[in-house]
C-alpha cells in the first residue's frame, strides 16, 4: 500500500501524466497500490489481495496507461526535480525471462525477429533480456535500453547518454564499455571518461577516486531487483517490461 507521504508526491504527478478524456478511475490510490504489489511480488494479477480492489481493475489501468505512455511520462516528470550530472554511471545486467515472457505476437515477422524486437535472447545465463541503465550521481535511474540477452552493452551507451538533460562531468563505466570511439564521443560531448582498459588495450587514464564510485550503479540494480517482476521478466513485450522499470524507478526517485 502506498504510504501517505508517497501518495502526496505521486498524486499530482499522476494527474499530470495519466490519459485524459477518460472517466477518472475510482479509488485510484488503491488501484496503483495493487499495481505496485503485483510487480513487487512478481505474482499473477489474480493473486492481488482483495483489499486492494478488483484485480482486473488494476490490470486495465496498467495496460491502458502503458499504451498511452503514462509510465514513461511519470518518470520524466519526477526527474524534472533535477538530475545530478557530476558523475553518471553506465551499467548493464542480464535478467532471466520467465517462460510466460515468451509468445508475443510476431506482427508479420519471424520468431527470431520477434525475439529481437521484444528484447529476448539466449546467453550463457539462459533465456533473458539485457537491460542497460544510465544513473545520475545520486544513484537514481535516468534512462534504460533493452536488448536480447546475448547482446553487448556498448552499442546502447551513446543512446543512453543522449537521454541526459545536459553534459555530465564524468562518465563512469566498467571494462565492457572500453572503446576508443566511445571515449572520444564522451570527450566530444564535454565530459570525461572513467573507463578502465581491457588487457589487450593500451592503458589510458582512469582515476581511481572517480571509478571507485561505480558501486553506486551496482547498488541501484540491487534495489531495482528487489522488485521480483524486474529480477525475473514476466512481461511478453519489451514495452511492457520497460513500463515496469519506469514504475519502479519512479518509486526510487520519490523514496
Amino acid at each position: 500500500m502506498l504510504t501517505d507521504a508517497q501518495w502526496a508526491e505521486l498524486e499530482p504527478l499522476i494527474e499530470a501524466c495519466r490519459p485524459k478524456g477518460k472517466t477518472p478511475p475510482q479509488d485510484l490510490r488503491w488501484a496503483l497500490s495493487a499495481i505496485l504489489w503485483r510487480h513487487q511480488n512478481g505474482a499473477a494479477w489474480r493473486a492481488v489481495p482483495a483489499e486492494l480492489g478488483p484485480w482486473w481493475h488494476a490490470v486495465q489501468i496498467f495496460i491502458r496507461w502503458a499504451r498511452a505512455g503514462a509510465w514513461e511520462r511519470l518518470l520524466d516528470l519526477v526527474q524534472s526535480r533535477g538530475v545530478a550530472l557530476g558523475m553518471v554511471f553506465l551499467d548493464g545486467t542480464n535478467i532471466r525471462a520467465h517462460q510466460k515472457a515468451a509468445g508475443a505476437g510476431k506482427k508479420g515477422g519471424s520468431g527470431a525477429e520477434r525475439d529481437d524486437r521484444e528484447a529476448l535472447g539466449r546467453s550463457r545465463g539462459g533465456f533473458g533480456t539485457k537491460a542497460c541503465v544510465i544513473a545520475d550521481g545520486r544513484g537514481r535511474p535516468v534512462g534504460f535500453r533493452l536488448a536480447p540477452g546475448q547482446a553487448h552493452e556498448l552499442p546502447h551507451a551513446l543512446p543512453l547518454l543522449d537521454q541526459l538533460p545536459g553534459a555530465p562531468k564524468w562518465v563512469v563505466a566498467d571494462r565492457g564499455y572500453s572503446s576508443h570511439g566511445f571515449r572520444q564521443a564522451i570527450w566530444t560531448a564535454g565530459a570525461r571518461p572513467a573507463i578502465p582498459t581491457k588487457s589487450n588495450e593500451a592503458p589510458v587514464a582512469c582515476p581511481d577516486w572517480i571509478y571507485n564510485n561505480r558501486n553506486i550503479v551496482e547498488r541501484l540494480w540491487a534495489r531495482l531487483k528487489q522488485w521480483r517482476a524486474i529480477a525475473t521478466r514476466y512481461e511478453k513485450t519489451a514495452a511492457g517490461f520497460m513500463d515496469v522499470l519506469c514504475l519502479a524507478s519512479t518509486l526510487l526517485w520519490i523514496k
